[in-house]
């Protein structure tokens, strides 16, 4: 446990060279910078835990199609890496938060990190077994570790300065998670997802076919997947022969964030870090419970369980809704989802600067009301116009996940925060059970609506559109209760 942090401070001696007025303009300033210079160090180390579980989480992304078709399994059972990897932060959220309490911000950050290597490294054994129920367990370990770092960095970045910046810091660190995202994706869509075996044999069918051209995307997915079960059936050898290429493909980026995040870990080992959550008195966990029976907190919980499900199901069936409905390989919709993350980036900083001039529910609702617009364009819009309209919610979620974050323990002491974050880490678990619902969607059949044909794919993102609606509603509810104590 590392030796308690002390800032700077000023005395009133004649040594000292300063006089109270020049102790008063420091102390207004530190009020409002954003993060004060005491901070800085430790504020730039824990913002690059950001980027690190921005990688695994939209590298595994695009690897919920490219395991349904290596494996040959059904989208449900393809999004159950989603349950797993998400279904970690739920597992672990309250013991991460109880160890922060007991020990320290810093020590949940190591514990983090090496979780999050041992669940990265089992993709070697998962990989040379060929087992995806391996992969799975190394996707929920994997995740423990961003339970720990995620109940670890937002409440500590919250602390790092004045309450009255807390969400515009909270929101600045939360700008470099999608670098980390987009790393990820480019990854998957430059390196991984054209190297798959799988691709090739799908790009040789297609030319031996020439009648796919004039066939719905739709149908010709379909007829793709029932060539590769028929060479699975009829040529085993050589279908384990790229099942096993393909794996070893898919192994290589875990192994190198793994070296990677034990490198990181070596840093925080070594370095010393504030500690912002000492001098308050310690709570019955009652006590607590009862403070957060609120409006404000549980009803933040649900919408950020709301918000994660629809993030997830938007970010991993893009890759779905551009081969199925435009016929694009893996990798080319893998880009669509590049550019995706880079307005979710934009967007972010944007709106970040916007948080000066607006109240963060006022815009957290508006931006909700453009997700739901938006996603029914995804739906009701045929062509490239439906996947430009669903590119275009990333602009909308940018702001989402720390405003609300921001906003559910507003009011709160850091040592408070410590537990009550947990809730909201908890809640990331919207991003386990949607996409599997997502998925048996899909697997289901096409409806018509009013003459008009809509694949079940364009249909199954009927369920973000009501997430947005429950961001909506508790982004206005915020904004007004903000309006009405001002």
């Amino acid at each position: 446990m590392e030796t308690p942090y002390q800032p700077p401070t000023d005395t009133d001696s004649p040594d000292s060279g300063q006089d109270p007025s020049a102790d008063s303009l420091k102390a207004a300033e530190d009020h409002t910078r954003v993060v004060p210079k005491q901070y800085l160090t430790a504020f730039i180390l824990v913002t690059s835990l950001f980027a690190l579980w921005g990688f695994a989480n939209d590298f595994t992304n695009p690897l919920v199609r490219a395991f349904k078709e290596i494996f040959l399994i059904s989208n449900f059972e393809s999004s159950l890496v989603q349950f797993a990897f998400y279904g970690g932060y739920a597992t672990m959220a309250i013991p991460a938060a109880l160890l922060i309490r007991k020990f320290s911000y810093k020590a949940g950050i190591i514990t983090g990190l090496a979780l999050y290597s041992i669940g990265a490294l089992i993709s070697i054994p998962a990989s040379l077994q060929m087992s995806f129920g391996m992969f799975l367990v190394g996707f929920y370990i994997l995740t423990f570790g961003l339970a720990f770092l995620e109940t670890t960095a937002n409440p500590f970045v919250l602390s790092m300065g004045s309450p009255v910046t807390a969400t515009r810091r909270l929101n600045l660190a939360q700008a470099f998670n999608p670098i980390g995202s987009l790393t990820g994706m480019i990854v998957a869509s430059q390196f991984i997802l054209p190297a798959l075996q799988t691709e090739s044999f799908k790009a040789a069918e297609a030319a031996q076919h020439p009648e796919y051209a004039t066939m719905r995307p739709s149908e010709v997915d379909g007829l793709m997947i029932e060539s590769l079960e028929s060479f699975r059936d009829n040529e085993p050898e050589k279908h384990a022969e790229m099942q096993t290429h393909d794996l070893s493909v898919v192994r290589i980026p875990y192994v190198v964030i793994a070296l990677v995040v034990l490198a990181v870990m070596a840093t925080f080992l070594i370095s010393k870090m504030p500690d912002t959550g000492s001098g308050h008195e310690q709570i019955s966990l009652g006590a607590l419970v009862q403070r957060l029976t609120t409006g404000r907190y549980l009803g933040g919980v649900a919408a950020q369980s709301f918000y994660v499900g629809a993030q997830i199901m938007c970010w991993t069936f893009i890759v779905h809704y551009g081969m199925t409905l435009l016929g694009l390989t893996a990798a080319e919709a893998q880009r669509y989802n590049i550019v995706a993350m880079v307005i979710f980036l934009v967007s972010r900083f944007a709106c970040t600067a916007i948080l000066q001039y607006l109240r963060p529910g006022l815009l957290l609702g508006v931006l909700a009301i453009g997700g739901m617009l938006l996603t029914g364009g995804a739906i009701l819009l045929q062509g490239y116009t439906g996947l430009y309209c669903l590119i275009g919610v990333s602009a909308c979620m940018s702001l989402m996940f720390p405003t609300i974050y921001g906003l559910a323990l507003h009011g709160l002491n850091p040592e408070d925060a410590k537990l009550a974050s947990a809730g909201l880490i908890f809640a990331i678990v919207g991003g386990a059970l949607m996409p599997p619902l997502q998925g048996s969607i899909i697997d289901g059949s096409d409806i018509t609506l009013g003459g008009t044909l809509l694949e079940s794919v364009r249909v199954s993102f009927v369920l973000p559109l009501i997430c947005f609606v429950v961001v909506a509603v508790y982004g206005f509810a915020m904004s007004r209760q903000a309006s009405a104590a001002s």
